[in-house]
């Protein structure tokens, strides 16, 4: 009987392992898909990342269900609790990244009219394409439990903190060459600063890597770089 106990134990940590995976999987998605979208001004393909988001919440909702249902039935202790734990943290996090790469879609959305800047798009696809190195490895990390990776993730942040910094400074400049630019690169700054956000969503799930592994979160203060300069999502 103990033995059916703990492989059905096993096979629960195994689900909240493969609905992460799909979490993770889905997450990048969107945020590929909403940032093609804003690049070419595709209202039909951010119109998929809204609605994509609804899956994301629902297995957000069904890992937590699913991991307090487990601490409840099997008062896991140590790695066992922190598993689940570690569960819960990561698909809040993946959540919030959704949320984000569904507003980035909808920011495409509504500028879908404006007059095109195309060199202003190319420090947000810079942005992008670091945000999407971080997320994969960051995933990566956790599904192999590998520490020293999440630690890497965790130490780069920064530079995306950096690239945030110079693309603010650059759709500055455009918005003052021609007044004409305001609302388009107003638009695009709003966007920067959701995928800066999900480079801090990437980090939470590096240094939950890290506790899941160890116990401990890391002792460092978290690298910074510029400082908030546009609020909202």
């Amino acid at each position: 009987m103990s033995d059916h106990i703990v492989r059905s134990y096993d096979r629960e940590l195994d689900l909240l392992g493969r609905r992460i995976a799909e979490m993770g999987g889905i997450a990048e998605q969107m945020l590929s898909d909403a940032m093609d979208a804003l690049a070419n001004l595709d209202p039909e393909l951010a119109r998929k990342v809204v609605g994509t988001d609804t899956r994301l919440d629902a297995l957000q909702r069904e890992i937590e269900d699913e991991a307090i249902l487990t601490i409840a039935r099997r008062q896991p202790m140590a790695i066992d609790l922190r598993e689940c734990v570690a569960a819960i943290r990561v698909s809040g996090d993946l959540e919030r990244v959704g949320d984000l790469a569904k507003n980035i879609a909808k920011r495409a959305i509504k500028i879908a009219a404006e007059a095109r800047l195309p060199r202003a798009i190319i420090g947000i696809k810079s942005m992008h394409e670091f945000a999407a190195i971080q997320l994969k490895d960051v995933l990566d990390a956790y599904a192999q439990r590998d520490i020293e990776r999440a630690r890497a993730v965790w130490s780069r942040d920064v530079e995306l903190d950096a690239l945030e910094d110079s693309v603010f400074r650059d759709l500055l400049t455009f918005m003052m060459e021609d007044p004409r630019n305001i609302t388009f690169c107003t638009h695009l700054l709003f966007c920067s600063k959701n995928i800066e956000r999900i480079g801090d969503h990437t980090t939470n799930i590096a240094e939950t890597t890290i506790y899941l592994v160890t116990g401990e979160t890391p002792q460092m203060e978290r690298p910074k770089g510029a400082i908030d300069k546009v609020g909202g999502p």
